[in-house]
């Protein structure tokens, strides 16, 4: 009989899935955990479409197991922070990550019943919709971008909605908080719960009015950040007399000196190539808040540790983008390659979304969510594993092209 290459190309496809499932939940106790754990993970790989559990057991199974994968994902109370843990040892091996990126995942819903659903304002798309939403913390390296820690943002209107909560399933100590405090929560797990040596944090805040709790918890704990920040931000968290306090965009236009780091940049597209100019300046003090008037100057004495770097557009009068960091701007072309990861964690996390199901998710309880969105990112991990092996191979077949 003779076997094509296909079927061994299938069966090795399938070995080594066994293998990296067998590895990435280690963690879990029970060994039926783990079977079902590779089933599930086996279906947001393989199959196409949209990923239920019915789908999945009538594709890997073979047989109706929906029962049996129903409950493993949404009711059994196996625990995921061990296997996160594991999954981000392995990450942080195999792409060495330059970044922390910490960003917003939206799960729209239907109904009301899903665990913290509720019609809110989602800047990512411009328009109110009725959706989850969860903040994942994803190691980026220079072509890679894997999620490895997650939290849910429950809205305030579950707080008192005990008939919810319990229909899903809600811990008592899950309350609404600030962002920010959620994001630190995350971090401060991964730095010290599973002892990551910790990366320069990156997010994107700039629809938040107040970022000052944000950086001063980051700068508390000697983290590095790069936040890119809204033009109506205040340069510093408070005013002295009657002095106006700056805005970050006031700062912006107030930068382009010669006294502030510029660097001029082209952004290539498949249609055109645009000049930008980066430029960096340090943040004043508060203690040293400058009046604005006809003349303004900006102050002789800085804040050593915060810096506003801005993107600036060739032809246009107004910043196109602006960050705040703690980071070295004196090498500027690397803070700039720090700004391009977080575009490379936004597009593998949006490609998460069809790829391994993340947004398919049918379940209500809010163990079924951390679950479910624990597998996807090993379903990621081992696609985005196979695809760099895969490139690693082609460039040594064709080292030329």
């Amino acid at each position: 009989m003779t076997i094509g290459l296909d079927t061994i190309s299938v069966r090795n496809e399938s070995t080594n899935l066994a293998g990296f499932c067998r590895d990435r939940l280690s963690p879990l106790a029970r060994s039926d955990q783990r079977r079902w754990g590779e089933v599930y993970v086996r279906g947001l790989v393989t199959v196409p479409g949209r990923k239920s559990i019915r789908r999945i057991c009538d594709t890997v199974v073979g047989a109706r197991a929906d029962q049996c994968l129903q409950q493993f994902v949404n009711q059994s109370t196996w625990q995921w922070e061990p296997v996160r843990r594991n999954l981000a040892e392995h990450v942080t091996a195999e792409i060495a990550p330059r970044a922390w990126v910490v960003r917003d995942a939206v799960f729209p819903k239907n109904g009301a019943n899903s665990v913290g659903v509720a019609s809110r304002y989602v800047s990512a798309a411009g328009r109110t919709l009725n959706c989850q939403v969860g903040l994942t913390v994803m190691l980026a390296g220079d072509s890679a971008g894997v999620p490895v820690n997650w939290r849910l943002l429950l809205p305030r209107c579950w707080d008192d909605d005990e008939r919810r909560r319990d229909r899903a399933h809600v811990p008592p100590t899950q309350r609404h908080r600030p962002r920010w405090q959620v994001m630190i929560e995350a971090v401060e797990e991964m730095r010290h719960g599973w002892g990551l040596a910790p990366a320069p944090v990156i997010a994107d805040v700039a629809d938040q009015q107040d970022v000052e709790p944000l950086l001063r918890a980051l700068e508390e704990r000697g983290l590095g950040y790069l936040l890119r920040v809204g033009q109506h931000v205040p340069a510093w968290s408070s005013r002295v007399g009657n002095n106006r306090v700056l805005t970050v965009g006031e700062l912006a236009l107030l930068a382009v000196r010669p006294a502030a780091r510029t660097l001029n940049w082209q952004i290539r597209t498949e249609a055109r190539a645009a000049a930008t100019r980066f430029v960096a300046s340090p943040v004043p003090c508060e203690a040293d808040a400058p009046r604005l008037g006809h003349n303004v100057r900006l102050v002789r004495r800085f804040q050593p540790a915060r810096h506003l770097l801005a993107q600036w557009t060739v032809g246009r009068n107004r910043p196109r983008a602006t960050w705040l960091t703690n980071l070295n701007v004196a090498r500027l072309p690397q803070l700039i390659d720090l700004v391009k990861l977080d575009g490379v964690a936004a597009e593998h996390l949006g490609r998460m979304q069809d790829d391994v199901g993340l947004r398919h998710f049918e379940g209500r309880s809010y163990r079924g969510w951390h679950h479910h969105v624990t597998l996807a990112s090993i379903a990621y991990a081992y696609r985005l594993g196979r695809e760099m092996e895969e490139s690693r191979e082609d460039l040594r077949i064709r080292p030329y092209v």
